[in-house]
């Protein structure tokens, strides 16, 4: 579309131009340098200045050559600058900001924020009851936990990996996750409500009594499960309430609507609200526990505040519930790459098999396995230490609120220092920090039990014993481990994932959280099973388990380098995609041979002879290059 220049202050034309035949254009040098008076033709714009002078005829006299040159330069200039705003406007529009964040941004990262404290509230109040239930029942103690997780945790886990799987085939995003989250919100309500005032007359007592006393006390652990099942089931859903919700659901979520950048930046920051979560949980749960001690006699304090726990989670859930509608409804999503996998519909075993293929995938699981073990080897250990310190359900629930309350604060600092490792150093470093701090806490607490004998004097000038020094050194070895998870190893992990497909992604996080998480801690558990069954006891295993803990650690280190190097190359192949979508688009639009719409010439605008063939040659290769 020819366009014609208004002198507006620039050039001046004549009040009434005449017409005259098109002329021979003229190079820039012959129009400049010419000494003969010529009329000043009207010109069209095109991207990079003027096309041809055509159109009219000026009355007024010749320009002298500093005039001529100075009217020349200062119209494409200005026709150059114009041209500039107009291609700027039309490629990007600014978003509107707050706080000097984009609004669509907030959008996602508010709510999701807000998810993040909501289910980790849920979590500490699951986890805390939990323990205080299997630990403390009659009949029960914590040498049940390892047996749990083996022989009743792991095969459910997996059994809801192969549900997912199929579920993720058939239903969409959102229809998926209200299907997997609605049912742990119904049975957490229906345990406080129903299944714990009934478990008197649901668990067979006397049934587990006689096969205790034919078997011996070396079945106590097996014959716990089926004394207690139903406390059993509440311990296996809240573990799965951390692998599924939050490690599938929500940072699927969140790897769904967020970009890389987004990640990198915001990421770490989900822990703040999360941990502020945690502090708030343990004062609920040290509020319960405390409550039940001014209760008169006869009245079952645990189910009134079990109860009351109870309905908090279920509140919080639905609260999930709708944080998770509003997202979808209101903000925007970004674009992946369209250089993507499509997703295939694959089978249970195709789908192992694919993921068993990937080294990306294996070195994900390592990191994941390697952690359950690690921690494992240190947390059964740690809790029937601390169940001997504090046997009593009110003590063990009130010194669990205070660890998790303590977990909380510790987990917030190190929220605030995540952002500037992940800034400063990468995503290599901030992966290697957990197994690091994971290694060196778990020696000095099985050390602690080692030679606790001949340091007990000297714990005695403190106001210690050796069994209450190795509750608060297991309580900080385990403070400080999921600290670091929470705001280093779980940050980069969830961010591994989002440079792959969408099939990859979803069975990949399925597969790795809800299967390798339980398998990882009962891999631990039948370590420390072998264990005890050949050495005879715990205490006598602790220095192969020390040995155990440090290959475990090595292995996962490996594994992290290698992911650090495959993480880096997709980065820069997404990265690489995302540029050259970019440049297709603006290619046609700079590049468009010039017909009737003003676009680019294919040969220079001001040197249209060619008198001026160096000049043209420079310009005719410019729209190649862009």
């Amino acid at each position: 579309m020819e366009a014609v220049l208004q002198g507006k202050g620039l050039l001046s034309f004549p009040p009434n131009p005449k017409t005259r035949s098109l002329l021979p254009s003229h190079g820039l040098k012959q129009r400049i340098l010419s000494t003969n008076s010529r009329n000043l033709s009207g010109f069209s714009l095109s991207s990079n200045g003027f096309q041809r002078f055509q159109g009219f005829e000026s009355k007024t006299p010749s320009f002298s050559l500093k005039q001529r040159v100075s009217l020349i330069c200062r119209a494409e200039a200005a026709a150059a600058a114009a041209d500039s705003d107009g291609l700027s406007t039309f490629g990007e529009t600014e978003n509107p900001k707050f706080l000097g964040m984009e609004v669509e941004t907030l959008k996602k990262i508010i709510p999701l924020g807000l998810m993040f404290f909501c289910i980790l509230f849920n979590y500490t109040i699951l986890r805390d009851t939990k323990d205080v239930l299997v630990v403390t029942a009659k009949g029960s103690s914590a040498e049940i936990i390892p047996f749990l997780k083996t022989w009743v945790n792991l095969p459910m886990a997996v059994g809801f990996m192969l549900l997912y799987t199929k579920l993720a085939n058939a239903l969409p995003r959102q229809a998926l996750f209200y299907t997997v989250i609605v049912p742990f919100i119904a049975f957490f309500g229906a345990f406080g409500f129903l299944l714990y005032p009934l478990s008197n007359y649901i668990h067979p007592q006397a049934f587990a009594d006689k096969l205790l006393n034919a078997l011996g006390p070396r079945f106590l652990g097996p014959l716990a499960i089926m004394r207690i099942w139903s406390f059993c089931l509440f311990y296996v859903m809240a573990e799965l309430w951390g692998s599924v919700v939050v490690s599938v659901l929500f940072w699927g979520f969140a790897n769904q609507i967020t970009t890389v950048d987004e990640a990198k930046k915001f990421y770490p920051l989900f822990g703040l609200g999360a941990n502020v979560a945690l502090i708030f949980s343990g004062r609920t749960v040290k509020y319960f526990s405390n409550m039940r001690k001014h209760l008169g006699p006869g009245v079952d304090g645990w189910a009134i505040s079990l109860k009351a726990m109870m309905s908090i989670v279920v509140g919080m859930g639905l609260a999930i519930c709708f944080l998770y509608w509003w997202v979808n409804k209101f903000a925007s999503l970004p674009t992946r790459s369209k250089k993507k996998k499509e997703k295939v519909n694959m089978g249970t075993m195709e789908s192992l098999k694919f993921l068993a293929s990937s080294r990306y995938i294996r070195d994900l699981a390592t990191l994941v396995v390697a952690y359950g073990i690690s921690i494992n080897l240190v947390e059964v250990t740690w809790k029937s230490k601390l169940k001997a310190q504090f046997p009593s359900p009110n003590e063990y629930s009130s010194f669990m609120g205070d660890f998790s309350t303590a977990t909380g604060i510790v987990t917030f600092v190190m929220m605030l220092l995540s952002q500037y490792i992940f800034n400063k150093y990468g995503w290599g470093v901030a992966a290697n920090i957990t197994p690091t701090v994971l290694l060196i806490t778990g020696v000095a607490f099985f050390s602690l039990i080692l030679f606790g004998g001949p340091i007990a004097p000297m714990l005695t000038q403190f106001g210690l014993t050796p069994l209450l020094a190795a509750v608060y050194v297991g309580a900080m070895q385990n403070i400080f481990s999921k600290s670091a998870k929470y705001s280093l190893f779980d940050p980069c992990k969830e961010m591994a994932y989002i440079p792959l497909d969408e099939d990859t992604k979803v069975k990949g996080k399925a597969a790795i959280d809800v299967v390798c998480n339980p398998l990882g801690k009962s891999g631990g558990a039948l370590i420390q099973q072998f264990m005890i069954l050949t050495f005879g006891s715990l205490a006598n295993s602790t220095p192969y388990l020390g040995g155990i803990l440090l290959v475990i650690v090595l292995a996962w280190l490996g594994a992290a380098r290698s992911l650090d190097s495959q993480f880096s190359a997709l980065r820069q192949e997404e990265e690489l995609e995302k540029e050259l979508e970019r440049s297709a688009v603006k290619i046609p639009v700079v590049s468009q041979n010039d017909g009737d719409n003003g676009s680019l010439s294919g040969r220079s605008p001001l040197n249209p002879t060619t008198g001026d063939s160096a000049s043209s040659s420079s310009e005719t290769s410019a729209p190649t290059n862009a």
